[in-house]
C-alpha cells in the first residue's frame, strides 16, 4: 500500500482585517467585506460563486430564463463584460437598446437574487474587435489604454454612460453590484489602473468590491484592487503545434501558486513576465476567470469535456479558492456589427481569426442555453458550497508530505486536505485532459491533526480510478451527528419528514462507507450493507447508492438525521432550490429552473419526469396534461404524460453544390493560420440546402439544427445574410431555430456553406485520425426539439 499521509499544522493566526481599502456602502444588511485569507458577508464567511454571461451576445427577450438556469446551477454572480463597441459602434450614439440594455440585465438579476459583477474595461479582450475599444477611438491620436489624455477624455463619456446606466442598482440603494472590474490583462501600468478607478468613481460607479485580473505578473497600484486568478484546461491563444499547454496542465495539481502567466500571453510583452507575483499573505484566492469551456481559434481548436471542466474547479477549492468565479458559464453569438464584424481577428491586428459569430466558448450553457454535462458537473460542486462553504472558506489548504515530482509527473496521487484544525474535507483530482492518469490501488489516507485525534480512511485501502475526482468529509457535524469521515462527497442537505437529510455522492469504483462518531449516535438503520461498531465509531458499509440508499441516524441529542447515499450518475441530477413554499430536491437530467411558485423543466423525452425530495402535500399540476406519481426510493417521482411524443427529428439536407480544392492555407499575425477569405467561402464551399418544417417554424423556440459535419469552417444564411458558423473541432453544430427570421427562412430555407481544409494547413483539430475528416461533408443532421413544462402547485 502507498502510503498517503498529511500532517495539518497548527492553527494559523487569525486572517488580517481592515487593511485593505474596501468599503461595502453604509448601513447595508449584510455588509461585505474582505479578509486577508477569505471574503465575509454580514460577518460570516462568503464563498461566492460568479459565471461570466454576455447580455450584448445573447437576446434580451431570453435573458430571464437563462439567469434563472445560472441561479439554479448554483451561480450566486453574473459577472458580464460591459464592451463598448458594443454599445458604440458609432461615435456619439451610445446605445443601451434591445439587448444592449445593461440596466435591464442588472435589474434581472437583482430580480432574482443574484449578484452582478460589471467589468467596465474600457479594454476588456473577451475576443472582441479592437478588445471592445471602437474602431473610431483606435483611429485618433491617442495611445489606448495609458493616462494619455485624449484617451481618458474618451473613457470619462463612456464611464459616464454606464454609471447612467447603472443608477440606484448598487448597494447603498439594495440594488446587486457586489464588483466592478475596471481593464483586463494590464500588466505594467498599475497607475493608469489607479486612474480608472478614479474615473469610474467620480462617474458615479460604486461597489464594495473593486477588482483587477492578477495573471501573469500583474503589477497592481497597491491595495487598490482586488486580484482575481484564472486557470483553464485548455487554450485556443497558443500556438498550433504546441501540444497541451502546460499552464493549462498545472491547473490539475494541487498548488499554492495563484498565477497563470498563460493567460493572454499572446498579447502580453514579455518584458512584464517577471514582475512577479501579488502579495498572497494580503489577499484571499479569488478568482474570475476558471475556464468553464474554452474558444475555438482558427488555427488552434481545442475540445474541452465536461470532466475536464469539474476536475479544474474541485482541484482550486482543494487549493484554497474562497471565490469560484468561470469564464465562460454561459455562451453567446456576436451581435452583427453596423459597420464591421465584431469579432477578434487578424484583420484588426490580433493573433488569432476567431468565428464571426459564435462565441459558443463550450460553455456549461451554450450559445442557444443548451444545457452541457458540463453543467450538472459544476452543480455538483456548487451545492457543497451552497450548503458548507461558509465553512470551507477559512479553512486553509494543507498539501501532502509526498507531492508530485512535477507538472509531467503523472504516477503520484493528487490530493489536499482543507482544514481548520480539527475538521475538514479531503481532495482528491485523478482526471487531467489529453494525458489520463493511472488507477492508484491500494490507497489509504492518514490525516494528523493538532487538535484531534488522526484519521485514517478508508477501513480498507480502495482503488481510486483512473477520471475520478471527489471531496469526501473529515468530522463534519451536521444536525448534531458527527460523521467522522465518508468515502462519498456531500451534496447538500434539506429538511423532510422531520429529519435533516445529509445527501452524498458515490464515486464509479470505490464503494462508499461512513463512519459515524458513536458518542453522537442512539441509534443506526441501513436499508443494505452492515453496521459495525469499531473504537469508539460506527462504520457503515456495503450500502448500494441509490434514491433508496437512506441510513436513517437517531443522534445522542435526541435529532432525526438521514445520510442518503445517491450514485454518481443520479447525484449530478440534483437540483436544490425554493419549490412550492419549502426548499427541496429535485432529480432531473433535464434542465430545470425554480421561479416563484412554479418549477419549470425542459426536456426531450416524450414523458419527461421529475423526483421530489420532501414530497409536496398534493401532487404538482403541469397545464394541459396529466402528471403520474409513484415512490423513487426517498423521493417521489412525478412523469408527466404529455401525450403524443416528439416527431421523427431527421432533418433532410440537401447537396447543392460540391466542394472546390480545398484553398491553400494563409497566414497572418504571428504566423497563425488566418480564417480563408469571404470569397474562399463563397467558391470553394460545398452548399446545402435545408427544408424547415413548417410545423417547427410555427413554434420555433426550444428547436435546434444539430449537425455533425468534416471539413475547415461551416457557415449558415437565411438568404445572403449571415446567421450561424463554426470551425470544424470534431464537435457537433447546433443552429437556434427561434433565432432566424421565420418569414425569410419559410420563404427561402436555410443555406449551409462548408469549406474543406487544405492538407498541410498549420491547424490544430484534436482527435482526428486519417484525412476524411479535411472533406466538406455535413454527415448528419436532425431536429432537436425540447419542450417546457411548468409543474405548479397542486
Amino acid at each position: 500500500m502507498t502510503p498517503h499521509r498529511l500532517r495539518v499544522p497548527a492553527p494559523s493566526a487569525p486572517p488580517r482585517t481592515g487593511h485593505l481599502p474596501f468599503a461595502d456602502a453604509p448601513g447595508v444588511p449584510d455588509p461585505i467585506e474582505v479578509t486577508s485569507r477569505w471574503l465575509t458577508r454580514g460577518g460570516r464567511p462568503w464563498f461566492p460563486v460568479s459565471g461570466e454571461f454576455h447580455y450584448s451576445r445573447y437576446p434580451a427577450g431570453q435573458w430571464e430564463e437563462e439567469l434563472l438556469k445560472m441561479k439554479a446551477g448554483g451561480v450566486t454572480a453574473v459577472a458580464s463584460y460591459v464592451l463598448w463597441i458594443h454599445h458604440e459602434e458609432l461615435e456619439g450614439r451610445i446605445r443601451f437598446d434591445g439587448d444592449r440594455d445593461l440596466r435591464r440585465f442588472a435589474a434581472l438579476c437583482a430580480r432574482h437574487g443574484l449578484d452582478f459583477v460589471p467589468r467596465i474595461g474600457p479594454w476588456c479582450h473577451a475576443e472582441v474587435r479592437g478588445g471592445g475599444l471602437p474602431d473610431w477611438l483606435l483611429a485618433r491620436a491617442l495611445t489606448p489604454r495609458t493616462d494619455d489624455p485624449a484617451y481618458l477624455a474618451a473613457v470619462r463619456t463612456w464611464f459616464a454612460a454606464v454609471a447612467d446606466q447603472l443608477r440606484g442598482l448598487d448597494r447603498e440603494h439594495g440594488g446587486p453590484i457586489v464588483a466592478i472590474q475596471v481593464e483586463n490583462e494590464l500588466y505594467d501600468q498599475p497607475g493608469h489602473l489607479r486612474t480608472l478607478k478614479r474615473l469610474a468613481q467620480e462617474a458615479g460607479l460604486s461597489a464594495p468590491l473593486w477588482t483587477s485580473t492578477a495573471w501573469g505578473g500583474v503589477r497592481l497600484p497597491g491595495e487598490e484592487l482586488l486580484p482575481l486568478y484564472g486557470g483553464y484546461p485548455e487554450a485556443f491563444w497558443t500556438e498550433a503545434d504546441g501540444g497541451w499547454p502546460d499552464t493549462c496542465r498545472k491547473h490539475f495539481f494541487f498548488t499554492h501558486e495563484r498565477d497563470d502567466e498563460g493567460i493572454g500571453a499572446d498579447l502580453r510583452p514579455t518584458s512584464v513576465r517577471e514582475a512577479g507575483p501579488v502579495p498572497a499573505d494580503r489577499f484571499p484566492w479569488a478568482t474570475c476567470e476558471l475556464g468553464g469551456g474554452m474558444a475555438a481559434a482558427y488555427h488552434r481548436r481545442p475540445r474541452v469535456e465536461a470532466a475536464d471542466v469539474g476536475a479544474l474547479g474541485l482541484t482550486k477549492i482543494g487549493c484554497g479558492s474562497v471565490w469560484q468565479g468561470y469564464y465562460m458559464f454561459h455562451g453567446g453569438t456576436n451581435p452583427p456589427g453596423e459597420l464591421t464584424t465584431l469579432q477578434e481577428s487578424h484583420a484588426t491586428g490580433y493573433p488569432n481569426d476567431l468565428p464571426v459569430l459564435s462565441y459558443d466558448f463550450q460553455a456549461p450553457l451554450g450559445e442557444y442555453g443548451q444545457v452541457r454535462p458540463s453543467y450538472h458537473e459544476l452543480r455538483l460542486q456548487h451545492l457543497l458550497l451552497a450548503c458548507f462553504g461558509q465553512r470551507i472558506a477559512p479553512m486553509e489548504s494543507v498539501l501532502p508530505e509526498r507531492r508530485p515530482a512535477g507538472q509531467h509527473d503523472r504516477d503520484t496521487l493528487r490530493w489536499a486536505v482543507r482544514t481548520d484544525g480539527t475538521s475538514g474535507f479531503l481532495f482528491v483530482t485523478n482526471h487531467q485532459p489529453h494525458e489520463p492518469l493511472p488507477d492508484h490501488p491500494d490507497t489509504a489516507f492518514t490525516i494528523g491533526f493538532p487538535d484531534a485525534p488522526a484519521l485514517t480512511l478508508p477501513s480498507t485501502p480502495v482503488t481510486v480510478p483512473s477520471g475520478a475526482y471527489f471531496c469526501w468529509p473529515l468530522r463534519l457535524e451536521v444536525a448534531g451527528l458527527r460523521l467522522e469521515w465518508a468515502t462519498a462527497q456531500p451534496v447538500c442537505t434539506v429538511e423532510a419528514d422531520g429529519r435533516t437529510v445529509l445527501v452524498l455522492a458515490a464515486t464509479d469504483g470505490i464503494a462508499p462507507e461512513l463512519a459515524l462518531d458513536a458518542g453522537t449516535v442512539e441509534s443506526v438503520a441501513t436499508p443494505s450493507g452492515d453496521v459495525t461498531p469499531v473504537a469508539g465509531r460506527i462504520l457503515v458499509s456495503g450500502v448500494r447508492p441509490g434514491t433508496d440508499a437512506l441510513v436513517e441516524v437517531d443522534t445522542a441529542d435526541g435529532s432525526r438525521v438521514g445520510l442518503l447515499i445517491l450514485d454518481a450518475a443520479t447525484a449530478r441530477t440534483v437540483y436544490r432550490g425554493t419549490a412550492w413554499g419549502a426548499e427541496r430536491l429535485v432529480l432531473c437530467g433535464d434542465g430545470v429552473v425554480f421561479d416563484g411558485d412554479e418549477v419549470r423543466l425542459r426536456s426531450r423525452a416524450a414523458e419527461p419526469s421529475f423526483a421530489v425530495l420532501p414530497a409536496p402535500q398534493a401532487a404538482p399540476v403541469v397545464q394541459g396534461a396529466r402528471v403520474r406519481e409513484a415512490t423513487d426510493g426517498a423521493f417521489t417521482r412525478y412523469t408527466i404524460e404529455a401525450g403524443e411524443p416528439l416527431a421523427d427529428t431527421a432533418a433532410p439536407v440537401s447537396l447543392v453544390r460540391p466542394a472546390g480544392p480545398a484553398p491553400e492555407p494563409e497566414y497572418g499575425v504571428q504566423g497563425r493560420a488566418s480564417a480563408p477569405a469571404d470569397e474562399y467561402v463563397e467558391t470553394v464551399s460545398a452548399e446545402y440546402h435545408v427544408d424547415v418544417p413548417e410545423d417547427l417554424l410555427r413554434e420555433p423556440a426550444g428547436v435546434l439544427l444539430r449537425l455533425s459535419w468534416t471539413g475547415d469552417l461551416a457557415r449558415a444564411y437565411v438568404g445572403d445574410v449571415l446567421v450561424a458558423d463554426q470551425f470544424y473541432s470534431g464537435r457537433v453544430w447546433d443552429i437556434g431555430l427561434d433565432r432566424l427570421p421565420v418569414e425569410e427562412v419559410r420563404a427561402r430555407g436555410l443555406r449551409l456553406r462548408v469549406l474543406p481544409l487544405a492538407a498541410k494547413a498549420r491547424v490544430h483539430v484534436p482527435g482526428q485520425v486519417g484525412e476524411a475528416w479535411r472533406e466538406a461533408v455535413v454527415r448528419r443532421a436532425e431536429w432537436v426539439v425540447t419542450r417546457s413544462w411548468a409543474a405548479r402547485a397542486g
